[in-house]
């Protein structure tokens, strides 16, 4: 079997990457030819733990293949996945489609036997039926179906997330296109992935309702823990006692700085969008979008306040930008709305991520980049964490605090927007601790 994939994006790249693992043919296609110059002399454009080993093997072995040139693959393929970008529209909170329907376009000129077309982008509903229409239209003679297989992958755990995913979503409408699509995912059958056969719609809102339900959980426990800091409780223990019911579950229950990403802060604004459209707002939804807005400015605020107010040529040492760890993402981090108020309050910042200060650098120029945790604590006036790096989980204590200034109280601030530390150590160890949550 065949496939291609346009786009050498995220999705794209980890989709190809693990299809060839699986035996498959495959063949990435971009129209950023200086992207796909690089893919073939082996530079991996983003960091996904285990992507690069995955693209060298089987790039070596023969199966995985880099190129600008659409009309070659389409022509030898029996799926082609479409997977570019769908990012959010200015102004009203839509998918931006046209990547995925130029895609269609250009794919429909180089139909030559029975083709599924897939959206693997994340798509709003009906869009699988304006993708047939303008194949239709472009090749009225091409042979073809169309389905929709959302990608569920986390960024940080999208090769495990990919060989052995929670399911599978196929939505089609076509005897042929089903048996296909099930072939490719055979190698999935040994360790009894559940896949879920719906109609092309289905499979679409799918998507955008996983999305949106985990975005739910994040914002429900971060305003439990605004609660918590209100009434004196520990929103670890609130946590704990709820996700012990099964019903609920933990995961997805910890409270923070809100969420970013490439897909949850575009997806809730999709979906709202699409349910307006329709009739039916779905206002738990926007509530959640309105929530996490809220939540980051309210972060800033917490930690002027552990600075006393005095912000106005203080340094802050932050460790981590990205908007979560094993990735360089900076999309709708929390860092893009906490660290710029800081700035304009005055604060001069010294920053480490560990794979994401390059990204950075274009959304935050004005930051002094540092090269580990101790020297970005140098000097500083207080300390924030604003993602949860493995390597931030246990730093050396007593040299964090020899780095840093105290404040008039004597006492070091140490703003832990993550909550990975206990608090009573750190103030047993001569901090002003702050969490999120937590009193």
């Amino acid at each position: 079997m065949r496939i291609t994939i346009i786009g050498s994006g995220y999705v794209g790249l980890v989709s190809g990457a693990c299809f060839s693992e699986f035996g498959v043919d495959v063949t990435c296609v971009d129209n950023d030819a200086d992207k796909i110059a690089r893919l073939q002399q082996g530079e991996i454009p983003i960091f996904e733990p285990g992507l690069n080993r995955l693209i060298e093997r089987n790039s070596a072995a023969g199966r995985l293949h880099f190129t600008t040139n659409l009309a070659e693959p389409v022509r030898q393929s029996e799926v082609v996945f479409i997977a570019v970008g769908t990012p959010e529209r200015r102004g009203d909170g839509a998918a931006d489609l046209q990547y995925v329907y130029e895609a269609a376009r250009q794919t429909a000129q180089h139909i030559k036997k029975f083709t599924v077309v897939v959206t693997k982008s994340t798509v709003p509903v009906g869009t699988g039926a304006q993708v047939a229409e303008i194949i239709r239209t472009t090749n009225p003679a091409a042979d073809f179906a169309v389905a929709s297989n959302p990608e569920f992958l986390r960024e940080g755990s999208a090769i495990e997330d990919f060989m052995r995913p929670d399911r599978v979503v196929i939505g089609v409408e076509d005897a042929q296109a089903e048996a296909i699509l099930r072939s490719v995912y055979r190698p999935l059958y040994l360790i009894e992935t559940p896949i879920l056969v719906t109609n092309i719609v289905t499979a679409e809102l799918t998507k955008y309702a996983a999305n949106a339900f985990l975005a739910t959980k994040i914002m429900f426990i971060n305003q439990i823990a605004n609660l918590c800091e209100a009434v004196g409780a520990d929103v670890h223990g609130v946590a704990k006692g709820m996700g012990l019911d099964r019903r609920i579950g933990g995961k997805f229950l910890h409270p923070g700085p809100g969420y970013g990403g490439s897909c949850f802060p575009k997806d809730t604004l999709a979906l709202a969008r699409t349910a307006t459209q329709h009739g039916e707002p779905i206002t738990i939804v926007e509530t959640v979008i309105t929530a996490n807005a809220a939540q980051k400015q309210r972060m800033t605020k917490k930690i002027v306040q552990a600075m006393d107010n005095r912000v106005q040529g203080a340094t802050v040492a932050v460790l981590g930008l990205t908007f979560k760890p094993n990735t360089d993402d900076m999309r709708d981090a929390p860092a893009l709305t906490i660290l710029p108020e800081l700035l304009k309050l005055g604060a001069r910042i010294q920053a480490f991520d560990p794979e994401g200060m390059t990204a950075a650098r274009r959304y935050l120029p004005d930051l002094d980049y540092r090269t580990d945790a101790y020297d970005t604590c140098q000097g500083a006036d207080a300390l924030i964490i604003l993602s949860e790096w493995n390597q931030f989980r246990n730093l050396d204590l007593p040299r964090i605090k020899a780095a840093m200034r105290p404040r008039g109280d004597g006492m070091y601030v140490f703003c832990d927007l993550r909550n990975i530390y206990v608090p009573e150590v750190l103030r047993q160890a001569g901090f002003h601790y702050v969490g999120v949550g937590r009193v």
